[in-house]
C-alpha cells in the first residue's frame, strides 16, 4: 500500500522499497496552462556543475543514462526511471521540478501529485493543489537526496520567477535564443525500439498490435490499455535555448498585504532604524513587504480587508477576505483559510504578521541565530543546533543581565518565529550599527557582530547597565510589546530604561537621577526616579514601546 507523504516528509528509500530501479510519476494540469517537468542532478552543494544532468524535453537522459525522461504514461503528465546504483558519485540529488511554460500561475493548478513506483507498485505518494500556492511560477516537487543511502524528500516549494529562477537556484545558466529547425521535429524520444523490431525489451512497453505485457520490470505500473501511437513532443523547439523573460505579477489594487509590494513611506514620517530629517528609504525589493511607520495602524495580513471599508477600486460586494483579482470562491473550508497563508515573497524575511516572522534558509548563504525555543514551525531540510556562548561569553553575559539563549538554524528550509504574540520588526543593517535589549532580540543574521555595550551611569533599577550593539550587513528582529514610536534625539530626549527598546549606536546615553534628598521627609515617591537621558546629533533615534518590562 502507498504512503501518503505531505510537504516536508522524508524517508529512506529502503524503508519504501528494497529496489532500486525505480519509476517517477508527475500528474500536474490546469485548463489551457501549459507546464514543462524536468529533473536536476545536483552536486553535493545543490548545484546543477554538470549540464548534463539536467534531464527536460530537449535531454531526455543523462549520459549513463541512470535518469530518463519516459513521457505521459499510465495517467501521469511525465514520467522518469531512475536508477539510483547506477547515479556517479558526483550526483548527491535530484530535484524534480514543474514550471509555467507561458502565463499563469501555480495557484491554477488542480490536484496533483508526484508518486514512485517499484515493481509495478506504487510506493509512496505525496500531492498537492493549487490552494497551497500562489503566484509562483515554478515548484520542486519531491527530492532524491544522498545522505548515507539515498531518502525521499517532499518539497513542494514554490518560486515566482519560473524556470530561470530554477535555473539560478541551482546555478545553472540560460543560453541566449536559437532559431527553431526548419524541418518538422521528430517525435519525442522513447524507450521501446522501433515498431519493426522483433522483440521489445521488457522495460519498453508493447507495439500496439500485440497483447499487453506484465508490468515493466523496473517498477512502472501497467498501462490499463494497449499504449497509443507516439505523440507529437509538447514543445516543438527547446524553450530552454531562449532567455526567459520573468512574469512579474501585477500589484494589487487592493491594500498592501504582506508579500505584496507595498507603497512608499512619506518622508516625513520616519520608519524604524530610519535616520530622521532623511529622505524617504528606497522602495524595497519586489515581493518584500516594507515596515509600517511606528505609531500607525500596520497594514492588514494577507488577503484580508483594513479597517474603514473597501479600498478604491475595489468592486462592491466583493467578499471580504479574498484578493482582488482572485477567483469567486463561495463559503467553505478553503475560503476561511484563505486570509491566513503562508505569504511567501522570495525574501530572506518575510513577516507573516504582526507577530509571525518566516526567514527562508535558502536565501543569504548563513545561518540565523534565534532565541531558543521561538520556533514554531519549520519546513524543508533545517538543523537546529546549540549556540553556544562560552566560558567568557556566559561570563559576561551573567554578569551584565545581557545574556541571550540562543540555536542555530541552517539547512535548506523555512523556518517560523514568534514569542509569547511579541510584536516583531525587522531591521536591515548596511554597515551601520544599533543598540537593542537582550531582552527584545529574537533572531538575527549569524553575518552580524554583536557585542556587550556598557551603558555610561549608576543607579539603573534591575541592574540594566549595559546593552546590546549590533553591527554589519544583515537583519536583526526586535520584538515589542505593541507597536513602538521612534523619537529623534534632542538635549532634552529621556526615555523609562524599562520601557526604550533600541537606539542609535551613535547616540550618547546617560543617567538621569530625579532623586531629591528632601524627599527623604516625606513618605512615597512618583515612582520614575530614574531615567535614561540621550544626546547625540541630528539624526539620532530612539524607540520605545508602551510597556515597561
Amino acid at each position: 500500500m502507498a504512503r501518503e507523504f505531505q510537504r516536508g516528509h522524508k524517508a529512506k528509500i529502503s524503508d519504501l522499497t528494497p529496489g532500486t530501479d525505480l519509476y517517477v510519476g508527475v500528474q500536474i494540469a490546469a485548463p489551457g496552462l501549459t507546464f514543462d517537468i524536468s529533473c536536476f542532478g545536483l552536486d553535493a552543494h545543490e548545484q546543477l556543475s554538470d549540464d548534463r544532468y539536467f534531464i527536460f524535453f530537449n535531454q531526455p537522459k543523462s549520459p549513463e543514462e541512470s535518469i530518463q525522461l519516459l513521457g505521459a504514461q499510465s495517467g501521469d503528465t511525465e514520467s522518469f526511471r531512475v536508477t539510483l546504483d547506477r547515479i556517479p558519485a558526483a550526483i548527491q540529488k535530484l530535484s524534480f521540478t514543474a514550471t509555467l511554460d507561458g502565463s499563469g500561475q501555480m495557484s491554477q493548478i488542480g490536484p496533483g501529485y508526484i508518486r514512485i513506483v517499484a515493481g509495478g507498485e506504487e510506493v509512496v505518494r505525496y500531492a498537492f493543489t493549487g490552494s497551497e500556492f500562489t503566484t509562483e511560477r515554478a515548484v520542486m516537487l519531491g527530492d532524491f537526496y544522498l545522505k548515507d543511502v539515498w531518502r525521499f524528500a517532499a518539497v513542494g516549494q514554490g518560486f515566482d520567477g519560473g524556470l530561470d529562477a530554477l535555473l539560478k537556484n541551482f546555478g545553472g545558466e540560460v543560453a541566449e535564443e536559437e532559431a527553431p529547425p526548419a524541418a518538422a521535429p521528430a517525435a519525442a524520444p522513447g524507450f521501446a525500439p522501433p515498431a519493426q523490431a522483433a522483440a521489445p525489451p521488457a522495460f519498453g512497453a508493447p507495439p500496439a498490435v500485440q497483447a499487453p505485457q506484465p508490468a515493466p520490470s523496473f517498477g512502472a505500473p501497467p498501462a490499463p490499455t494497449p499504449p497509443p501511437a507516439p505523440q507529437q513532443p509538447m514543445h516543438a523547439a527547446p524553450t530552454i535555448a531562449a532567455p526567459l523573460a520573468p512574469q512579474m505579477p501585477q500589484a494589487p489594487q487592493a491594500p498592501s498585504p504582506y508579500g505584496q509590494p507595498h507603497q512608499p513611506q512619506q518622508p516625513h514620517q520616519p520608519q524604524f532604524g530610519q535616520v530622521p530629517g532623511q529622505g524617504a528609504p528606497p522602495a524595497p525589493p519586489f515581493g518584500q513587504q516594507a515596515p509600517a511607520p511606528y505609531g500607525q495602524p500596520a497594514p492588514a495580513p494577507y488577503g484580508q480587508q483594513p479597517p474603514g471599508g473597501m479600498p478604491p477600486g475595489v468592486p462592491q460586494g466583493m467578499p471580504q477576505g479574498v484578493p482582488q483579482g482572485a477567483p469567486a470562491t463561495g463559503a467553505g473550508l478553503q475560503a476561511a483559510l484563505q486570509p491566513y497563508k503562508e505569504a511567501a515573497t522570495g525574501q530572506r524575511w518575510t513577516p507573516q504578521n504582526q507577530q509571525l516572522m518566516r526567514v527562508d534558509l535558502t536565501m543569504g548563504g548563513s545561518g540565523v541565530l534565534a532565541r531558543q525555543g521561538s520556533m514554531v514551525m519549520y519546513q524543508g531540510k533545517v538543523d537546529f543546533g546549540y549556540k553556544s556562548a562560552g566560558f567568557v561569553g556566559r561570563a559576561v553575559g551573567n554578569a551584565t543581565g545581557q545574556e541571550m539563549q540562543l540555536m542555530r538554524c541552517t539547512g535548506r528550509g523555512q523556518v517560523f518565529l514568534a514569542e509569547e504574540g511579541s510584536h516583531l520588526h525587522p531591521i536591515e543593517l548596511q554597515g551601520d550599527a544599533i543598540c537593542v535589549s537582550a531582552e527584545s532580540v529574537l533572531a538575527f543574521d549569524e553575518s552580524l557582530q554583536y557585542e556587550v555595550r556598557r551603558v555610561e551611569g549608576h543607579g539603573i533599577p534591575g541592574g540594566a547597565l549595559f546593552t546590546m550593539q549590533f553591527q554589519g550587513t544583515g537583519t536583526v528582529i526586535v520584538k515589542t510589546h505593541g507597536t513602538p514610536v521612534v523619537l529623534p534625539v534632542t538635549p532634552t530626549t529621556f526615555a523609562d530604561c524599562n520601557a526604550v527598546v533600541a537606539w542609535s549606536a551613535a547616540s550618547q546615553v546617560i543617567v538621569s537621577s530625579q532623586v531629591r534628598l528632601r524627599r527623604n521627609a516625606y513618605p512615597g515617591h512618583s515612582g520614575e526616579t530614574v531615567n535614561l537621558q540621550f544626546r547625540g546629533a541630528p539624526g539620532n533615534f530612539i524607540v520605545v514601546q508602551p510597556y515597561e518590562v
